[in-house]
């Protein structure tokens, strides 16, 4: 097992637990956080002294605060550095890093281990922590007989790698968060995704009477499922040589898949699947395959012209619910991003179409304005949830686009965008572009050049009043 060591040095945690008594001398209002069950004084107090460490402006994320604003519950968590981690601090579930800690005392106290994995920008990750994660109940039931482990899968890709594989096993799909239930060994029993509060509650109830029950048919399950993870880990590592007749072979059933009427591959919710429109992409420029080439092209700018497609910022959500590309899942990652723009040059460069070079251009031109940081680092992600709600950054209604934009070209850009006073999604709009370019230039009676000018002018100054 990988073991996360955020924890804190010696005699930063000593300081701290100075500052604490310190604080709690001086103003003698400091209380220790509570526990819904019973835990060591000396962890206690290292919660407490790194609580009190973060300062005066410190928000903590939580609905269970005190009359003054300070959290009722603490956890491990807070000694941790991962972003994801601490967002999950001050929840009543008595959450581990990972590590042998947690799994120790699983085997010690013969309890089985719940692990859920997400990531700070996950939408669902954050929805399962508002209903389930801060509900006392379940709470109460993961303390009581479980041992729950949280980890960050942006900090352990191999951990992520290893539990996804067995959900997909074992759901036939994956996604965040991840949530399985392991044998104290470690080994995955059972295992999905988002679970509503109700349907978790009774997945942990049935998991903890057959592991009283029958933990031998548990743990004989846990070790099968544990065999096959390997075998699937052990072929994914295999090198292969590739030739013709094989990527011809990856190629066709590639085809197959191709959505003729809206692109992409398969049904939704609808992934860009960078790397299968590279492979497209790459028949095409080696052996001049028409049918890849048009396949591959097709996607692209079908994802370009949908709601997936920021058509104000630039860049591209992760994924879209819809078959059509419109209904994005709002959040964006890095890794789409710097793929999505070497598909869309390679596009470009086949084609010379300049839709292609105009995607590519923006959606670099978002990574540099948005996702860099003042330090020259990139952000991995943004999150999905603004102002409370998913998505609530990207949408629009006619009345804002009118507020941010000259009276003529609002009107221009709520044509073109389709944008509706009862809008597509929620009561309000998702961009998109209904009907292509030169379409649209060619009903209003414009240029496609003087259109697209006017769009330019557009996307700057509605960016400015969205930010």
């Amino acid at each position: 097992m990988t073991t996360h060591t955020g924890r804190w040095p010696a005699a930063a945690y000593l300081r701290a637990l100075a500052l604490a008594l310190l604080a709690a001398t001086q103003s003698g209002a400091a209380e220790p956080t509570e526990a819904l069950s019973p835990r060591p004084a000396e962890l206690q107090q290292r919660l407490d002294a790194a609580l009190a460490a973060k300062g005066s402006d410190y928000a903590p994320r939580t609905e269970h605060r005190h009359p003054d604003g300070q959290p009722r519950f603490t956890n491990r968590l807070i000694l941790e550095n991962s972003p994801y981690l601490l967002q999950h601090a001050h929840n009543p579930v008595d959450w581990f890093p990972w590590g042998p800690e947690a799994f120790e005392q699983a085997r010690r106290e013969n309890k089985l281990v719940f692990l859920s994995i997400g990531y700070s920008t996950c939408h669902w990750c954050h929805v399962m922590e508002r209903e389930s994660f801060e509900d006392l109940a379940i709470a109460e039931l993961l303390n009581e007989h479980f041992i729950a482990i949280k980890v960050d899968r942006e900090v352990h890709p191999d951990v992520d790698q290893t539990y996804m594989t067995a959900v997909e096993l074992l759901a036939g799909r994956g996604g965040w968060p991840m949530s399985s239930i392991l044998t104290p060994d470690g080994d995955t029993i059972d295992g999905g995704t988002y679970f509503p509060p109700a349907e978790f509650a009774q997945l942990l109830e049935r998991a903890r009477d057959l592991w009283q029950a029958r933990p031998e048919a548990l743990r004989a399950r846990a070790e099968q499922v544990a065999r096959t993870v390997k075998r699937a880990l052990d072929t994914q590592g295999q090198a292969a040589a590739l030739d013709d007749a094989l990527i011809d072979e990856a190629v066709a059933a590639l085809l197959e898949r191709h959505d003729e009427l809206q692109g992409g591959f398969g049904f939704a919710p609808k992934f860009p699947q960078e790397p299968k429109l590279g492979l497209l992409l790459d028949q095409a420029l080696r052996v001049d395959d028409d049918a890849s080439l048009n396949a591959a092209i097709f996607t692209l700018k079908s994802m370009a012209r949908g709601g997936i497609h920021d058509q104000v910022g630039g860049g591209f959500h992760r994924y879209a619910i819809d078959n059509d590309w419109l209904v994005p899942h709002f959040e964006k990652m890095l890794y789409n991003q710097a793929q999505l723009a070497r598909v869309y040059l390679a596009g470009w460069r086949l084609t010379a179409d300049p839709d292609l070079a105009r995607v590519t251009r923006r959606t670099l031109d978002y990574v540099l304005r948005d996702m860099t940081s003042p330090e020259g680092g990139f952000y991995s992600a943004t999150d999905a949830d603004s102002d409370g709600d998913e998505g609530r950054f990207f949408l629009w209604t006619p009345a804002e686009l009118r507020a941010a934009l000259p009276a003529e070209d609002a009107e221009l850009a709520i044509r073109f965008h389709g944008v509706t006073e009862t809008g597509n999604f929620e009561g309000r709009n998702i961009l998109h572009v209904p009907v292509a370019l030169e379409t649209f230039a060619a009903a209003e009676g414009i240029a496609p050049s003087d259109l697209q000018r006017r769009l330019i002018g557009r996307r700057t100054r509605t960016s400015a009043a969205a930010g």
